[in-house]
C-alpha cells in the first residue's frame, strides 16, 4: 500500500514494500496503472518515496497542526491481501516510545487498529479523514501470545523523512550511543547538583565505542543539558540529536555524583543496522 502525499506525484510507503523491487507500478483507485520511480528510501524508519507522472491525482488530506493523542479514534487503511482497499479501525495507545533505545529506534505510534499483510504503507488517518500516519506492518509484535499490538509512523516525522529524501535522495542522522529514563527535580529533591534544571536524563547504558563513551560519559550520569537545552524525556533528546550533522561537537552538561561537569561530545553518523 502507499498514500500520495503531492499532486507532483510523491508517494510515501515502506521500506521493506519495496526493498529490491527492479520495477514498481502503481495501482490507482480510478483504475490508472501508474510506473513509479523509487527517489529514496530510509530503513530505519521504515519509509521509501516514490515518484508518479500523472494529473487529477487523490491527494489525500493533511494537517501539520494536529497533534494526535492516546483515545483518538483511528482508521488504517491498505490494501491487505491484495483485497482492495479495506479499512480496520482501532484507537491511539501510544504517541510513541519515550525510553528511545540506544540504537536509536524511531518514535513510533502504537495502536490496535488492524494491520494485515499488505496493509503496510498504507494511511493512517483520524476520525476526519486526515493523514495522522503510515502503517507499519513489519514492526508488529513478533510474539503470537501478543496480539492487537501495531505500529505507525507519526505523520510529522514521516513528513519530514519524506521531505529529506526528495531534497537528498537519503537521510542523515547523527546517535550518541547511550539508553536512559527522564528524571524529575522536584522541589527538596537533591538528586542534582543544581536547583536550575527541571529535568535530567539518566543515562542506564552508554555503548561501548559509541560516541558517549568516546567522550567519556558513564552509566548513571544524570544528563542536565545538550548545546544548552533542557530535554524533559529521552525522545526529545535523541531526536535533536538526531537532526544534529555528523561530526558536531555538543557541549553535555551532566551531573555525577552530585558535581556538574560539561563533557564536549561529538556526535556520529548512524549506519544501518
Amino acid at each position: 500500500s502507499g498514500v500520495i502525499m503531492s499532486a507532483e506525484g510523491y508517494i510515501l510507503t515502506n521500506y521493506h514494500v519495496v526493498y529490491g523491487a527492479e520495477h514498481i507500478e502503481v495501482a490507482l483507485q480510478d483504475g490508472r496503472w501508474l510506473e513509479a520511480v523509487l527517489i529514496g528510501q530510509d530503513e530505519i524508519s521504515d519509509l521509501a518515496v516514490l515518484y508518479v507522472q500523472a494529473d487529477n491525482l487523490p491527494v489525500i488530506p493533511q494537517d501539520p497542526a494536529i497533534e494526535p493523542q492516546v483515545g483518538d479514534l483511528v482508521l488504517a487503511i491498505g490494501n491487505p491481501l491484495n483485497l482492495g482497499q479495506t479499512i480496520t479501525q482501532g484507537i491511539i495507545s501510544a504517541n510513541g516510545n519515550t525510553g528511545l533505545s540506544s540504537r536509536g529506534y524511531p518514535d513510533f505510534m502504537r495502536m490496535d487498529a488492524a494491520i494485515n499483510k499488505g496493509n503496510s504503507g498504507g494511511a493512517l488517518v483520524n476520525s476526519n479523514g486526515v493523514l495522522v500516519g503510515i502503517n507499519a506492518a513489519a514492526f508488529q509484535v513478533q510474539n503470537q501470545d501478543i496480539q492487537g499490538i501495531f505500529f505507525a509512523v507519526p505523520y510529522q516525522l514521516a513528513r519530514n523523512i519524506m521531505q529529506k529524501l526528495i531534497k537528498y535522495g537519503r537521510v542523515t542522522r547523527s546517535y550518541l550511543g547511550v539508553s536512559g529514563e527522564a528524571v524529575v527535580n522536584a522541589a527538596g529533591d537533591r538528586l542534582f547538583s543544581t536547583g536550575q534544571a527541571l529535568y535530567g536524563l539518566l543515562l542506564t547504558e552508554v555503548v561501548a565505542g559509541g560516541p558517549a563513551a568516546i567522550a567519556g560519559l558513564q552509566n548513571g550520569d544524570i544528563i542536565l543539558e545538550i548545546a544548552g537545552q533542557q530535554f524533559s524525556n529521552m525522545q526529545q533528546a535523541m531526536n535533536f540529536i538526531a537532526e544534529t550533522a555528523p561530526d558536531t561537537e555538543l557541549p553535555i552538561t551532566i551531573d555525577r555524583s552530585g558535581q556538574r561537569l560539561t563533557i564536549p561530545t561529538i556526535v556520529r553518523e548512524q549506519r544501518r543496522r
